[in-house]
């Protein structure tokens, strides 16, 4: 996968000119994977060349989690990874966002997997309290797409808990991928299927741990020839695999890779046939190889009947003989599989980062799925359920704050601390608009790491509007509380405006500002039905002086749906605008020059209670320090290296979905004040601390676990749970 050029259309092999140079690539890099298993090769490898969990990698010594697959069927068979005491990176990868509808099936329509390969995997990704590289790859349109697969070549692919936590949190399924290939995979199959038993048990070992870890599934590739005798044995792991993923997690996928047919020739099919059926009859989908002809998927539409949404069509955005060359040109095949009305599989995404595509990656990758967008249109909606926050956080930046503040200036990544994001569409390729919507890592953000900026230029009769998030939230009679911050120029005014939709009335729009008169005065406005006034709130942070934080409330009736929050932005006035004027009035006496225009917006926030996120006092906490280990830095200072961990008394409050981890600094000196440190973010009840110094004139280590409720507060420092530690001499 990931290379695969033939294109056989019979169960017959056909040594086509291009399926010659395939197998002499398979031959080459055969002989490469032998020079690279050798000894001598072995010793040239340098340090910083060897993946983390390659020996001498012991899991079950402390150390700076990681996520890694599972490279030896032993290992999987053993189920040592599910072990503690073997695994000491275990407790940090288990995902800790579920899907906002558990156990929902996939919608009965076309879909969008996308299969995500890149440099290998486990890269900055596989950091579970996250890295330094505030350019670290990261997937941001998950409004999408409907399935994510993360792939790799190794035997047993496991999702690092941190694109489970993003995709789920945006109502995207998530699934590992077990993989097969080679002369060493065809020797694993062989033990694998040799009887019925053997095969049921390797399904419930991946059962088990897509269940254990919090993800949804598999992608099962078996991309090696296979003796005919062990077919019913491999069909029986696929049935049984399927059968215990939906036992375990319901709504769970398990899907086929078009390699291995029916009769065990490694034959790609290129479409839903004979050859490659009963496997799809016994699971959730297909995934097509990817250099299928024009007319393959109406002829996989009419082979699945009913199921054909549950066939995805495989396209390779790196562009290897796939239909309509991918790259830039992915969408040719998206609009030929809309027109015939059945699911794709878009392979490597990853593309856009990994051949540095013009002029940076975060333009290019916003146009690149601005394509897939305008083909195939939007798959997923949020809010639909509160409370709602989103502070527009892509999980990595250049800093970390909170409430206008700096906690943290070191550059960072971490896909875990993903907010709900953005739809912002992509339209330079389109039009020019006066001014540009984006994502600003670099100013000063409110929460977290980014925060949407609208800069360009804006006449002063106009208002711009952009919408943020297509909803789907159905409101209930009362109230909503909205609340988020800005942070603009003195002549730049910003509000919201919410969408609504009612069966009985059509459509609304509701327009929330704290300047109202600026917007409603203007010839130009947008036909908004009613305008809500928002009201200043004094900042919990005296200290920051750019961010304003605003709340509003709204009064709901249970016959509208919320489908839509947009950011609205123009000019304050600074005279008398002649609001008579024509539609396309021109002079600059009539409000129509262009100004600067240039304004943040720091989060947004729906609640349906005007109350935060009620926090259990500290007392309710057990906090715990484990793999306590001391060691001498300089002659002035130590290092330090523990696993925190901490757990709610009482199991009636579900866990929270992050926690901020700090660390104060005590002295005998009573009259200083501690210094206090911002360490990091868990995403599961535990953190692990690594090489921290110590300063010989510290008596005694604070460390705070601060709890993050989903509607974006946080517990008050002064009542958060904590752990003491008194540094010591004694060195390990």
């Amino acid at each position: 996968m990931g290379n695969l050029v033939g294109t056989p259309t019979t169960g017959r092999r056909r040594f086509t000119a291009e399926q010659m140079l395939f197998s002499l690539r398979r031959f080459l890099r055969r002989l490469r994977d032998m020079a690279l298993s050798s000894e001598d090769a072995s010793a040239a490898v340098s340090e910083d060349a060897r993946r983390p969990w390659e020996p001498p990698f012991d899991a079950s010594k402390p150390a700076p989690p990681i996520s890694y697959p599972i490279t030896e069927l032993a290992a999987l068979a053993s189920r040592s990874y599910l072990s503690e005491a073997s695994n000491f990176h275990l407790p940090f990868n288990r995902a800790s966002t579920p899907l906002p509808s558990p156990g929902a099936p996939l919608p009965a329509r076309r879909r969008v997997l996308v299969c995500h390969d890149m440099q290998g995997g486990y890269r900055d990704d596989a950091a579970p309290q996250g890295g330094t590289n505030p350019d670290a790859y990261a997937l941001w349109h998950w409004h999408l797409m409907d399935v994510f697969v993360y792939f790799s070549h190794y035997l047993v692919t496991l999702p690092p808990p941190c694109w489970t936590n993003a995709a789920h949190l945006h109502g995207v399924k998530v699934l590992g991928t077990f993989i097969t290939e080679w002369d060493k995979g065809a020797e694993i199959c062989r033990e694998m299927f040799a009887t019925e038993d053997s095969a049921q048990m390797y399904a419930e070992r991946l059962a088990e741990l897509a269940a254990a870890l919090g993800f949804d599934g598999w992608l099962i590739n078996i991309e090696v020839k296979l003796n005919i005798q062990f077919i019913d044995n491999l069909k029986e792991f696929v049935n049984h695999l399927t059968k215990k993923m939906h036992a375990a997690v319901p709504g769970s996928l398990v899907i086929w890779y078009d390699a291995v047919t029916v009769n065990g020739e490694l034959d790609w099919q290129d479409k839903l046939n004979k050859y490659n059926k009963p496997f799809f009859d016994l699971c959730d989908g297909l995934f097509v190889n990817y250099t299928w002809k024009e007319k393959y998927p109406q002829d996989s539409a009419a082979a699945a009947g009913d199921r054909k949404y549950d066939v995805y069509m495989g396209i390779d955005v790196f562009g290897r003989n796939t239909y309509g060359g991918g790259q830039w040109n992915t969408n040719v095949a998206l609009d030929l599989l809309k027109k015939d009305d059945i699911s794709t599989a878009m392979f490597a995404p990853g593309w856009i980062y990994e051949t540095n595509q013009p002029p940076d990656f975060q333009s290019a990758q916003n146009r690149w799925w601005g394509l897939v967008e305008k083909s195939w249109g939007v798959l997923q909606s949020y809010p639909k359920e509160l409370p709602f926050y989103s502070d527009f956080d892509q999980g990595h930046g250049y800093q970390v704050c909170y409430e206008g503040l700096r906690l943290s200036g070191d550059p960072w990544n971490n896909i875990s601390c993903q907010s709900f994001q953005p739809m912002l569409k992509h339209t330079k390729d389109e039009v020019q608009l006066p001014v540009q919507t984006s994502i600003d890592f670099k100013d000063e953000q409110y929460n977290g790491g980014g925060c949407v900026t609208v800069k360009g230029s804006l006449k002063q009769n106009a208002i711009f509007s952009e919408l943020l998030f297509n909803g789907g939230l159905s409101m209930e009679d009362g109230s909503v509380h909205l609340f988020y911050s800005v942070n603009a120029d003195a002549n730049c005014a910003v509000g919201l405006s919410l969408d609504l939709s009612s069966r009985n009335t059509g459509s609304t729009s509701i327009l929330i500002a704290d300047d109202i008169a600026t917007f409603h005065r203007k010839k130009r406005n947008p036909m908004y039905s009613s305008y809500v006034q928002s009201d200043k709130v004094a900042p919990q942070a005296p200290d920051n002086q750019n961010w304003i934080l605003y709340q509003a409330t709204v009064r709901s009736s249970a016959s509208y749906t919320l489908t839509g929050i947009n950011i609205v932005c123009t000019l304050k006035t600074t005279g008398k605008i002649n609001t008579e004027i024509e539609e396309d009035g021109s002079s600059e006496a009539n409000g129509s020059r262009s100004l600067p225009y240039h304004a943040s917006l720091g989060h947004v926030g729906i609640r349906s209670s005007n109350d935060e996120t009620p926090f259990p006092p500290a007392k309710s906490w057990t906090t715990e320090g484990e793999h306590i280990s001391w060691s001498k830095n300089l002659n002035t200072s130590k290092l330090l290296s523990l696993r925190i961990s901490w757990k709610l008394n009482t199991s009636d409050q579900a866990p929270f979905m992050k926690y901020n981890i700090y660390v104060e600094k005590l002295t005998v000196d009573s009259s200083a004040k501690a210094s206090r440190s911002y360490l990091g973010v868990a995403s599961v009840e535990a953190f692990y601390v690594s090489n921290l110094q110590v300063p010989d004139e510290v008596t005694s280590l604070k460390f705070i676990i601060q709890a993050c409720g989903r509607d974006g507060s946080r517990q008050e420092l002064e009542k958060c749970p904590k752990l003491f530690l008194v540094p010591v001499d004694h060195y390990v």
